[in-house]
């Protein structure tokens, strides 16, 4: 104790400089700067005075970092930050909270930083650091579709968990489980668009309908339940296989047809749908915009398109990632990607430049006590959108502009 007393008072690098914010644990940085503060303003037994054995100046600059520190974490709302007090473990560093003068950007880029101890083989590893905001997507010089909009990092790390797609407890879990509220949304918008009865048996009998992403036929199988001719379509082998073989074993959705190809190669074949539909799909493909013009060239004048994704936010980030996949392990660590995620005005956004019209848009909101999803004006997480395809394509537009 008296040589840590006596090097802490030689310098202001002694023990203040192993407390730098950052390098341990939240936990663990408190504690070390608590002591340190004790064994500076303690008093020596031998001496006259009390005299502390650390400089005035390292005893002040502990007690404005620990106040910064509690400060900025207030700052957070509570779930925010207990996800990051749980990021923060014994082998790694807390989560620095950017300062609220920073711009906007730069204040959605908590850093999760690596302790430089070795890491148990039982501890978790941590969520991936949410990046500063994405670049708007590249178009091709023709204005249209390229040939496709694939991500072959994606499509490998669906493929290498296509066989869990009809185990409701599986990594596709959330889905299972949010799957009603979605065929909700879909049956009341699309019923109304289309002047149907929502409380026939088979509400969209003779609509052609196209499952862009289908994976597993979750959703493709009470689509066609409900009288729809479904074309369901996706880039993974393996998921078509299981979705055809599961789907074979129901005379009602026997007859839907599988694909295994890209919403670009139908657009090129000139097929077209009554209603368009992709869920969680536009945040795992390469050029979002390229993919938006593809489903609205698969879509009839004045037909639908329903298209559902995960918002570009803070509380996403803390809920969809950290807790879905680092904490609750509801779905493989890496789904997932805070960059590629796509806020509700920027798909509105690119939705219009695609010639479809944003009509309607709701939220998913989880309930934990009860397990169950429901529908909500709350898009700050989960939400889907309805539009309604316009009469001219952007095609048609680019070259009417040239002329």
């Amino acid at each position: 104790m008296a040589a840590a007393a006596g090097e802490a008072s030689g310098s202001d690098s002694g023990w203040l400089g192993r407390c730098e914010f950052g390098r341990a644990s939240p936990r663990g940085w408190d504690t070390v700067c608590l002591f340190g503060l004790w064994a500076a303003t303690r008093v020596s037994p031998h001496s006259q005075s009390p005299k502390p054995s650390a400089p005035p100046r390292a005893i002040a600059a502990v007690r404005r970092r620990l106040s910064l520190r509690g400060t900025m974490l207030r700052r957070v709302s509570p779930s925010l930050r207990r996800a990051l007090h749980w990021s923060a473990s014994t082998h790694y560093g807390g989560a620095q909270i950017p300062h609220p003068s920073l711009s906007p950007s730069q204040a959605l880029q908590p850093q999760w930083r690596c302790h430089a101890s070795v890491a148990s083989s039982s501890a978790p590893s941590p969520p991936p650091p949410p990046p500063s905001r994405p670049r708007g997507p590249s178009r091709s010089a023709g204005g249209g579709p390229t040939v496709s909009s694939l991500n072959p990092a994606e499509v490998a790390k669906f493929a290498a968990i296509a066989e869990t797609w009809w185990d409701a407890n599986g990594p596709f879990k959330p889905l299972h489980l949010m799957n009603p509220t979605r065929l909700s949304f879909i049956r009341s918008t699309l019923c109304r668009h289309f002047r149907r009865d929502p409380y026939s048996s088979k509400p969209l009998e003779g609509l052609k309908v196209i499952d862009v992403g289908c994976g597993g036929g979750i959703l493709s199988e009470p689509l066609a339940r409900m009288g729809a001719t479904v074309t369901a379509i996706d880039a993974v082998d393996k998921n078509i296989k299981i979705a055809s073989i599961h789907a074979a074993s129901d005379p009602t959705t026997a007859s839907i047809e599988y694909c295994c190809t890209t919403a670009e190669a139908l657009v090129k074949e000139e097929r077209l749908f009554d209603a368009v539909i992709s869920l969680e799909v536009i945040e795992h493909v390469a050029n979002p915009m390229e993919f938006c013009e593809s489903l609205s060239a698969l879509t009839v004048p004045n037909g639908a398109t329903v298209v559902s994704t995960i918002n570009r936010s803070m509380r996403a980030y803390a809920t969809a990632i950290v807790a879905a996949e680092y904490i609750l392990r509801w779905l493989p660590r890496g789904t997932h990607e805070w960059s590629k995620l796509v806020t509700p005005e920027e798909l509105s956004l690119m939705l219009q430049k695609a010639s479809i019209s944003v009509e309607e848009m709701a939220g998913f909101v989880y309930n934990p006590l009860s397990g169950d999803w429901s529908l909500s004006d709350d898009i700050s997480v989960n939400y889907i959108a309805f539009g309604v395809k316009t009469s001219e394509t952007p095609s048609t537009n680019s070259t009417e502009a040239r002329l």
